[in-house]
């Protein structure tokens, strides 16, 4: 073998690690993308579960509650109407958004509750309030799961070099839930 052919069959040697490099890295980076984007939304999809598991729990809360607080009738209005959001929201921005407005009544409507001692003590009520809370833990637990999915997964796209194939393939920045001001702020419970 002359010194040309073995230079040759070394630059192709060197050529062809270098491609297969580049593929096992374009490959692997782009089914990381897949595999990141598709936790998201399966953690997504188990957050819209408990979301609907409290949207179907509201209305016998609502019932329970109005026939003890009929001239709290406001707040029986808001909840309705942040709950209808809920069932129209289209994208995931717009069902964080209306989901935190849901909580933010749900929040003023218990603040309703504990004007009304006879309620609080009502069984049904009590059930209703406890499986609400349930699915509000449930809600929280499933919101933490899906925010680090989607740190996981926003952390990758954004990361060197890896972005630069992120915007090749089309992934884009996932929505965080995060939690609205007003629902940081604790009730106020005022006994008139």
């Amino acid at each position: 073998m002359t010194k040309r052919t073995r230079n040759l069959v070394i630059a192709l040697a060197i050529i062809v690690i270098i491609l297969l490099s580049m593929y096992s890295f374009f490959k692997g980076t782009y089914n990381t993308f897949v595999t990141l984007d598709e936790t998201v939304k399966a953690s997504w999809a188990q957050v819209e579960n408990q979301l609907q598991r409290r949207y179907d729990l509201i209305p016998n809360l609502v019932e329970t509650v109005k026939g003890y607080a009929k001239q709290e009738r406001g707040v029986f209005i808001d909840v309705t109407r942040a709950r209808s959001q809920v069932g129209s929201a289209g994208n995931i921005p717009d069902k964080i958004k209306a989901n935190n407005a849901l909580s933010g009544a749900l929040s003023r409507l218990l603040v309703v509750v504990e004007r009304y001692p006879d309620l609080k003590s009502n069984q049904n009520f009590m059930r209703l309030q406890d499986e609400l809370a349930g699915t509000e833990n449930r809600i929280s637990v499933e919101r933490r799961r899906y925010n680090e999915s989607v740190k996981a997964y926003n952390v990758k796209i954004r990361s060197f070099p890896a972005n630069i194939l992120a915007g090749m393939y089309g992934f884009s920045k996932a929505t965080f839930f995060e939690v609205p001001a007003e629902a940081k702020a604790t009730p106020k419970v005022k006994f008139e």
